[in-house]
């Protein structure tokens, strides 16, 4: 083993089930480099990443650190070594405050008890060194997905760990946060620590990365330089066939001509998270919501759809006004999926069957009191047909399955339904560059059948690429509306950061 390398894994192997995960994995990572992960999910990321921090134990192989053979059986093991992990599933306790999430297990204490003015200086001064825009009394509760993940990172930083292990740590940032912690991770690689970087984002890995190992079906496929790494050549390792990820940095936009199916007259929460939104959304339209974390995306398309409360305005299906919640929604042909789709998007417990039939059991037949099993099945593999859900079983429980196709699964039941309008919240964050182009494919193919499709997306790219009009929100209001000429991810960034006048969008 060569002196400069912190961690190597050799000949990893992992089964469940008695079904290969990983095979003679190999992996390292040197002092003070960023060492970048990638494959399709399901390719072995996460296993590997799991067996490295002790949350999974290996069939065969051997891992060593600064040269010396080690077990990693609990990431306490791994936490003693000087590891720390950023999951892609994030691990913050809501109930809880920024700081407390941060030195969770680790607080300071005075006299036996917990000194919490000394626990939220330390965090404050963590958040003022990396100028993340959180505050240490906040509750976790209380803040969307985009600063949960800020939290996640913080916690890892805190522990002056030689190294981060960080999985997706940007699916959902917004481009302003993403450049902060490309910062961060820049300062950190001066100062020595190592970084396993995990990303489907090619051009991140291609910015950050010394080096990038690819897994495939389990496997190493290739182990390449910074001057090797090829977004065609990295794609084509990765799933045997060619995607454009280029595609989407321009785009001209158009303003559909078709009737208008929704309209948001006047919406204001009352508490400042959204005030005085109005828009129209026109039959067959992808109408894309941009903005920075925090700018009110999420929370306008929760209330639209009725799970969040609004205090005055008027939404409008079809010219009639719509008092909304989920079960109105859903009956007047709403689907939604949510930008959390493990919290909120399906039950992990439940199989492909169960899920698809969760949004749909007033479409299925019944026998009496009891639900026609023949015909949820129908339904289920009617799903699975329709966009590719892999494994094709029925049974399989979803929260086994990869992020991939749990959005498909997400996004399954509510094809099974006659929509007329699709809210899609951050669809993408976390999934490969396949599975990306086919939900792509997907809500493509919706809009070109009339449905409207609204997209809130913190990738610029995907804003771009997807979308047929862009709205851009500010602090709780629609300040740009891009809805012809060419749109780039520049101009719909600097819309969101205030830098763009409305005279500027052509």
């Amino acid at each position: 083993m060569m002196e400069n390398v912190i961690l190597e894994a050799k000949g990893i192997c992992k089964s469940f089930s008695g079904v290969p995960v990983l095979s003679q994995v190999d992996f390292s990572v040197r002092k003070g480099e960023i060492h970048a992960l990638m494959g399709e999910n399901g390719a072995g990321k996460s296993t590997l990443i799991k067996i490295l921090t002790g949350v999974y134990t290996k069939d065969s192989g051997s891992v060593f650190w600064d040269g010396k053979k080690v077990e990693i059986n609990s990431y306490k093991d791994c936490q003693k070594l000087g590891m720390a992990c950023i999951y892609q599933e994030l691990s913050v306790i809501p109930p809880l405050t920024v700081a407390q999430n941060v030195f969770l297990g680790r607080e300071p204490r005075k006299l036996g008890l917990i000194d919490h003015k000394k626990m939220n200086e330390m965090t404050q001064a963590l958040i003022d060194q990396y100028d993340f825009p959180l505050e240490p009394g906040a509750l976790v509760s209380n803040l969307g997905i985009g600063l949960r993940q800020l939290v996640e990172i913080l916690k890892g930083l805190s522990c002056d760990s030689r190294l981060l292990i960080m999985d997706e740590p940007t699916a959902s940032l917004s481009g302003k946060e993403a450049e902060s912690l490309f910062s961060i991770i820049d300062t950190l690689r001066k100062k020595g620590v190592s970084i396993i970087y995990i990303s489907h984002r090619l051009e991140e890995v291609y910015r950050l990365s010394d080096r990038l190992t690819v897994l495939r079906d389990g496997k190493n496929a290739a182990v390449l330089n910074h001057d090797e790494i090829e977004p065609k050549k990295v794609i084509q390792t990765m799933i045997g066939k060619v995607v454009d990820e280029s595609a989407g940095s321009s785009k001209e936009m158009r303003k559909n001509s078709n009737e208008v199916v929704l309209e948001v007259q006047n919406l204001s929460d009352g508490t400042g998270f959204f005030r005085h939104v109005s828009f129209q959304a026109h039959k067959g339209e992808i109408l894309g919501l941009g903005g920075l974390i925090g700018a009110g995306r999420t929370e306008l398309v929760r209330a639209i759809y009725g799970i969040d409360r609004y205090r005055e305005g008027t939404i409008l299906l079809n010219g009639q006004a719509l008092k909304p919640s989920p079960r109105t929604s859903i009956r007047a042909g709403f689907g939604f999926v949510p930008e959390d789709r493990r919290g909120q998007g399906f039950i992990p417990l439940l199989s492909i069957n169960r899920n698809t039939a969760l949004t749909n059991y007033d479409r299925i037949k019944k026998n009496g009191l009891a639900v026609s099993d023949k015909d949820e099945l129908e339904m289920c593999r009617e799903a699975i047909r329709r966009i590719d859900i892999r494994p094709a079983d029925p049974q399989k429980q979803v929260g086994l399955m990869s992020g991939g196709n749990q959005q498909k699964v997400v996004l399954g039941k509510w094809l099974m339904r006659d929509l007329k309008v699709l809210i899609v919240d951050e669809p993408t964050a976390g999934i490969d560059v396949g599975a990306k182009d086919e939900i792509y494919g997907i809500l493509e193919e919706l809009a070109k059948n009339g449905v409207v499709v609204i997209l809130v997306s913190s990738d610029l790219q995907e804003l771009i690429r997807v979308s047929h009009r862009i709205l851009v929100m500010r602090k709780g209001a629609i300040i740009q509306e891009f809805d012809s000429g060419v749109v780039t991810q520049s101009m719909v960034l600097e819309a969101a950061s205030g830098l763009m006048k409305k005279e500027e969008a052509v």
